[in-house]
């Protein structure tokens, strides 16, 4: 028997193969850059070791090595039967001896970077042309909610052994590495070894094989990991494809058939796993978007019949980043003409029907590339789970809630659906005269029929046509097939006929698939979403990160110099000072609207020092640190925030400091910035403005009064309910003295109370951080935690109305 697959890192002798429902098939895993067929997982780029390892080196810089060509890897071959070359020579015992002593020093751990473009490949037969495919996403195990796995084996296992697919992909966010209020993250080794139990619960009760069990990484699944292999990344240990030593970065997954299907997927998250709550984007670099692209044309060059591709990975297009230059994954997707890409993490909450139709076309194309982006639910609240099928090239899917035991399901493989599935259109477009079904069930199937629907004509019945079962000896294949005549279904319109297929099983029990429409020419009907799912899975929140950010700084810098020079421009003249008494002494009606914005924010840039706290405080936060915390884990090293990410201490020598995070800091500066700071100086211009007004209206009805007996009866007048000069005989009356005069009138009023509310939200966000990153660094980070509050309290002081009018005035 051939061994488990293994993981190849500086061992040249590591070679298995892969058991496929009992048959030994080799897992083909090979490299761009070695030219030895081993079933490891490899790299886009040679290995600090590689290049003194003659038979292992890159075949772009050794190319005096004989070998073999890569392109050509053999197909079948017994894994005993591959030996390095050295081994056959008569010195081949000494210079293995050799390379084991000088092994060591050459292959020390290298940076996580180096595997960044590691793919590792696997294959297995598929009958036919149609092959389908479950996948679940966002599963959150969590110790505090131990159904979530409970159902893992009691729902999804026995529908997987009716459903009987080709993989299973769990496509990332595996546990939720939450404490129980949900205020802090950290990675729970208990939570691990329940997934991996649960696992092994789903293959007992499936009869899936192991091997065909994909899962990737989620966001959630590195909260609080400093790195990679280390000690806190649960995932290498009790992952699926870590037990099979699949640690690539990239799984090249190829079902082979009548047709070749390849299924890519792309672990995309941080290299250094940032605690919650920022760690929400997908960050692919230069290195990983090159081997996506590169094994993807790999397979197009050398996929013997035709191929359809299909992507996936946790992150949505729209929450995962560009690379370094710019790079994105919709141009390599286009490019490389794949049909769909499948993703989770938004969960059901936001909508259940996700779905973005991507159409570009490259300057060295004639004609537009297409794929489709399907997001999948949440397991952790919804139970969904996604049954996907190719036919002949064509891709849908079916989605169901896995709330009870499985039931019937019927998936269409085609046609597929006009309005939401890829039909991959082309110059050669040929009609199919096919329709073809998935019926899967635990019941005995006994007839399945289908009926066109012709929606130009008030749905009336077009044809009803039976399906038979496609008869399969080597393997179980609830397919049903029937014939029709394509021509008669030819619309330019790509929703007027539409398909339902009805199911009768040996209990009598009905099943009817949804009505849906096709269009046998392969055109695609657009559907309008509601305007939440275009917020959320249709715009580039990298992009639109800088413009929220940089739209809110720059309204507050306009707010804070505008102003001021506007003010600096006219201080000299007595031009402003009469024009505002002129508007004052005169009616409310004749007062336009533009005085009043004038007048706010005039007042509110007279004040030097506040201003300048507040420009200097802007500053700061553009270019300095926010706070400070532990980003990465409750006791690990301490972190600095910034405006553009988080700023990690190097372990080289130099001590220099990475950025990391970025934009997923967003969720951390952007409702500080539009709930707090904004407010904050929008509060402060108003208080002083408003102080501004009492002093001119009281100063016009007390000029010729400056003793302070009258001082004090027009104190009264303007400070509504205050007590007369008699009444502060005792303590408490002088306490209560202070206090309205503090709070002033209505208008004054109506402000504290703002900036109360203000100083809540902001104490409630520091709070929040607090838990997520420390208590201590946090609380002593003054950017963040003290500067708003004191700037309020500082401003609410300054403009509170005490002594004479005409030395507030003259003060002001």
């Amino acid at each position: 028997m051939a061994a488990r697959p293994g993981r190849y890192r500086d061992s040249a002798e590591h070679v298995t193969a892969q058991h496929v429902r009992g048959n030994p098939i080799p897992v083909l895993v090979w490299s761009n850059s070695y030219d030895l067929r081993l079933e490891v997982p490899v790299a886009h780029q040679a290995s600090p070791c590689g290049a003194r390892l003659g038979t292992l080196s890159s075949s772009s810089r050794h190319p005096t090595t004989p070998r073999r060509r890569r392109d050509s890897p053999p197909r079948g071959a017994d894994p005993d039967s591959v030996h390095l070359r050295a081994m056959d020579s008569e010195l081949g015992a000494p210079l293995v001896l050799l390379v084991l002593l000088v092994l060591p020093p050459l292959c020390a751990p290298w940076p996580v970077g180096d595997d960044e473009a590691a793919v590792a490949r696997s294959a297995f037969p598929m009958d036919g042309d149609v092959a389908w495919v479950v996948q679940v996403s966002d599963l959150h195990i969590s110790a505090y909610h131990p159904d979530r796995a409970d159902d893992l084996a009691s729902l999804l296992g026995p529908a997987l052994r009716a459903i009987r697919p080709h993989l299973l992909l769990v496509t990332g966010d595996i546990t939720d590495a939450k404490n129980r209020r949900r205020t802090t993250s950290r990675q729970d080794e208990k939570e691990w070894i329940t997934y991996k139990s649960a696992i092994d619960a789903i293959v007992g009760r499936s009869g899936i094989d192991k091997s065909r069990i994909f899962d990737i990484r989620g966001n959630h699944d590195t909260y609080g990991v400093p790195y990679r292999g280390g000690e806190l990344d649960f995932f290498s240990t009790y992952s699926v494809n870590s037990q099979l030593d699949r640690s690539s970065i990239i799984s090249s997954i190829l079902l082979q058939g009548d047709r070749n299907y390849l299924f890519l997927g792309i672990d995309d998250t941080m290299s250094v796993g940032i605690r919650y709550p920022a760690n929400l984007f997908g960050h692919p670099t230069d290195k990983r978007i090159e081997a996506v692209n590169s094994e993807l044309q790999y397979w197009s060059n050398h996929s013997n019949v035709p191929i359809t591709k299909v992507v996936y990975g946790h992150f949505p297009m729209s929450f995962t980043t560009s690379s370094e230059n710019g790079q994105r994954y919709e141009s390599i997707f286009a490019k490389q003409s794949v049909s769909a890409y499948l993703c989770g993490h938004l969960h059901a909450k936001v909508s259940k029907q996700l779905w973005r139709f991507h159409e570009m076309r490259a300057p060295t194309q004639e004609h537009k590339s297409s794929f489709w982006e399907w997001e999948l639910g949440d397991w952790k609240e919804s139970r969904l789970m996604r049954i996907l099928a190719i036919d002949g090239g064509a891709v849908s899917f079916i989605d169901h809630t896995l709330k009870q035991a499985f039931q019937t399901s019927i998936l269409i493989t085609y046609p597929t659906d006009s309005r939401s599935m890829n039909t991959l259109q082309s110059i050669n477009w040929s009609l199919r005269n096919d329709i073809n079904v998935l019926v899967f069930s635990n019941q005995v199937i006994r007839n399945v029929s289908a009926r066109v629907f012709d929606s130009h004509n008030e749905f009336k019945i077009v044809e009803e046509i039976p399906l038979q079962l496609v008869a399969r000896l080597s393997v179980h294949k609830p397919l049903f097939h029937a014939k029709w005549n394509a021509e008669s279904y030819r619309s330019p319109s790509p929703t007027r006929y539409w398909l339902q297929v009805f199911v009768l099983d040996s209990q009598g029990g009905k099943t009817s698939s949804e009505r849906r429409p096709f269009s046998v020419e392969g055109n695609v009907s657009i559907q309008s979403r509601p305007l939440l799912n275009y917020l959320i899975f249709e715009i580039q929140w990298e992009d639109m990160y800088g413009v929220l950010l940089w739209s809110n700084l720059a309204f507050i810098i306009a707010l804070l110099v505008a102003p001021k020079l506007l003010y600096l421009f006219i201080k000299r003249s007595l031009l402003y000072q009469r024009w505002t008494v002129s508007t004052l002494s005169s009616p409310v009606q004749q007062r336009k609207a533009y005085f009043w914005l004038v007048w706010f924010l005039m007042e509110g840039a007279r004040s030097r020092s506040t201003w300048f706290s507040l420009l200097m405080y802007v500053i700061w936060l553009i270019g300095m640190p926010w706070f400070w915390g532990h980003a990465t884990s409750e006791k690990g090293e301490i972190a600095r925030m910034h405006l553009s990410g988080w700023s990690m201490p190097s372990l080289s020598k130099d001590l220099t400091w990475n950025k990391q995070s970025s934009p997923d800091v967003l969720v951390i500066t952007l409702p500080f910035l539009y709930l707090v700071v904004a407010p904050v100086v929008v509060l402060i211009y108003s208080l002083f403005a408003e102080k501004a007004v009492a002093c001119l209206r009281h100063s016009t009805r007390t000029e010729d009064r400056v003793n302070t007996t009258n001082a004090n009866t027009e104190s009264g007048y303007l400070l509504p309910g205050a007590p007369g000069p008699g009444s502060l005989a005792n303590l408490s009356d002088k306490i209560l003295s202070v206090v309205i005069k503090f709070c002033g009138g209505w208008t004054r009023r109506v402000l504290l109370l703002l900036c109360c509310i203000i100083a809540g939200i902001h104490l409630k966000l520091s709070s929040r951080l607090m838990s997520a990153y420390g208590a201590k660094p946090v609380a002593f980070s003054p950017p963040l935690t003290w500067m708003p509050l004191l700037l309020l309290s500082a401003t609410a002081y300054r403009t509170m109305l005490t002594g004479s009018p005409h030395i507030r005035a003259a003060n002001y």
